[in-house]
């Protein structure tokens, strides 16, 4: 149970990075990337240095995998989708986000040779569909006109990364400190991304990162997305599997119409409504599922146990 309000609240943390993200979309993509690596290095630096010293050894022998755990779910996730952005519509980018759980199942189902029941593929296709309900709002003519760019090729690239990050954070984050590795790998994420940010100030100028409201962008960017929703799913992946994780991404369109009828005033309808719904119940239909069968898994094992008893 704990697992799953983690993954919820992620999901509304990264539905505020949207949000913010839109708010803020005056800066250039990387250097928004940059600068909230760079804000949530400084707040992990005091906590996890320690962490980080004592376990160098670790960090050596395991620098592949955290390279990539870095790369992948620090660095250029949101890195791509602030760039796509830059030229595709929010709609493409929504939907495309939304095809990340399907796309982790076939990889968890190729490389962790994870196995879902039928009813857990229902739950997963109800809740990739009422994501696109929402975003299209219940039109198939958007779906019908959707046209590839350079900004949908860039999206496609973030949810494989999603998708990398996900599986690794399955097979190797459980070898590292919690915030000695998030140390690391924000370390690692800061020097990838500050040639890419520079390169952007030396063709624009240097941007107005310092006026008031994209400050407090910056700050919200820093502290929630890049450090809190981080390490909370990276316990649930632990727990539940990444393909099962996944599925609570559908619910980010839902809670993003619900910040911005909140905070940006944006009107909501019905179909709306109705497709969040339909998320929500795709996604408790999923983990419900998965419950009964770990019970049932449980009870065999006691029901073992006791009979072995028994015959003692």
């Amino acid at each position: 149970m704990k697992a799953y309000v983690f993954l919820f609240l992620t999901v509304i943390i990264f539905s505020g990075n949207i949000i913010v993200g839109k708010a803020i979309n005056e800066l250039p993509p990387y250097t928004i990337a940059f600068f909230r690596v760079f804000i949530a290095f400084l707040i992990v630096l005091p906590i996890g240095f320690k962490q980080a010293k004592e376990h160098r050894h670790v960090f050596q022998h395991e620098w592949k995998p955290l390279l990539g755990l870095a790369l992948t779910g620090v660095a250029f996730f949101n890195s791509f989708i602030y760039a796509a952005l830059q030229f595709t519509s929010s709609t493409n980018v929504a939907i495309m986000e939304s095809a990340i759980p399907v796309v982790t199942i076939l990889f968890s189902m190729i490389f962790l040779k994870e196995k879902l029941l039928g009813v857990q593929w229902l739950g997963v296709i109800l809740s990739v569909s009422g994501a696109v309900w929402v975003i299209t709002e219940g039109s198939w003519q958007v779906i019908r006109g959707f046209a590839f760019n350079a900004g949908d090729i860039i999206m496609v690239a973030a949810v494989l990364t999603w998708v990398a990050y996900s599986i690794l954070v399955k097979f190797h984050m459980t070898k590292f400190p919690i915030y000695g590795s998030l140390l690391v790998m924000l370390a690692a994420a800061n020097v990838v991304l500050f040639p890419i940010a520079a390169t952007e100030w030396i063709i624009g100028g240097f941007p107005a990162v310092f006026q008031f409201n994209h400050l407090l962008g910056l700050l919200y960017l820093g502290i929630f997305p890049s450090l809190i929703a981080l390490i909370l799913w990276n316990k649930g992946v632990e727990e539940v599997g990444p393909s099962q994780a996944s599925v609570f991404l559908n619910l980010l369109p839902v809670f993003t119409i619900l910040g911005s009828l909140l905070f940006l005033g944006e009107d909501i309808t019905m179909i709306q409504v109705f497709g969040a719904l339909v998320v929500i119940s795709g996604v408790l239909l999923t983990t419900k599922t998965r419950k009964v069968k770990v019970s049932r898994a449980k009870a065999q094992e006691y029901g073992m146990k006791t009979e072995r008893q028994r015959v003692k």
